[in-house]
């Protein structure tokens, strides 16, 4: 099983017999160059799924829908928010839409969708006897250096409602991707911390971070602490060739 950084939230999961693609707006190299548009899309031995948390263009790119003129067999899983806002000119018909609570299955995958402190949903991914986890947006968005102590009380208690409702039916991860967001100021590891403190995690992958990758380096310390092991990504593209080993090493 193998882990690609494509950039900012976008990831792809590449298991022997399928490929999962989460929040792809931009490709490695650019809008539409880089290891999504010149490899993992022509893998045509390995079923193909595309995973949409929410319609943020940092997240949601409708170019993926163009992806069925290259591949047929391509399952979309979007999170409902994208049907609502969709223009009248996206082709949605080969989308399944899935809101908080909701679960797509088949005989590869399980995709249960968990909920966000932003727009749209999270997800947990089961399959290949592993379970990950991508936050999409859900973080403790707290903005402690320019909200009032009223928004900050209400950013974390609306946090910790939906990571409890996470934790109550996942009592361990292999895998979690998870905002760690320099904008948020001196605290910006503190969803990502509370994260490791709710629920046993085995390896975490750092998020939503843009081009700081010496801060998002930051959250390793607090995750040794959890016995959680980091990966951080260094580059855009860049790929994790053997994540079960990562997840399994001591």
């Amino acid at each position: 099983m193998r882990l690609t950084y494509i950039y900012h939230s976008g990831f792809a999961i590449e298991a022997p017999n399928y490929t999962i693609i989460i929040d792809y707006f931009e490709d490695s190299l650019g809008k539409d160059k880089g290891v999504v548009n010149d490899r993992i899309l022509y893998r045509s031995t390995q079923k193909l799924y595309v995973l949409c948390s929410h319609g943020h263009s940092d997240h949601f790119n409708p170019d993926v829908l163009k992806w069925k003129d290259i591949r047929s067999d391509i399952t979309y899983i979007f999170s409902k928010d994208i049907q609502a806002s969709s223009g009248a000119g996206m082709k949605m018909k080969d989308v399944i839409f899935i809101d908080k609570d909701e679960v797509f299955q088949d005989d590869m995958i399980k995709v249960t969708a968990y909920g966000s402190t932003d727009l749209g949903i999270s997800f947990k991914i089961e399959g290949g006897g592993r379970t990950i986890f991508h936050a999409g947006d859900l973080n403790n968005w707290h903005w402690n250096e320019e909200s009032t102590d009223e928004e900050i009380v209400e950013a974390e208690d609306f946090y910790k409602r939906e990571l409890d409702h996470v934790a109550a039916t996942t009592p361990h991860l292999d895998a979690a991707m998870f905002p760690v967001d320099p904008r948020l100021g001196s605290d910006y590891m503190m969803g990502a911390e509370q994260f490791l403190e709710k629920i046993p995690t085995r390896l975490f992958v750092p998020m939503h971070f843009g081009t700081e990758y010496e801060k998002a380096k930051a959250i390793e310390g607090f995750a040794k602490k959890m016995n959680t092991k980091v990966y951080i990504p260094t580059r855009r593209g860049e790929v994790l060739e053997n994540l079960e080993e990562a997840i399994d090493k001591n």
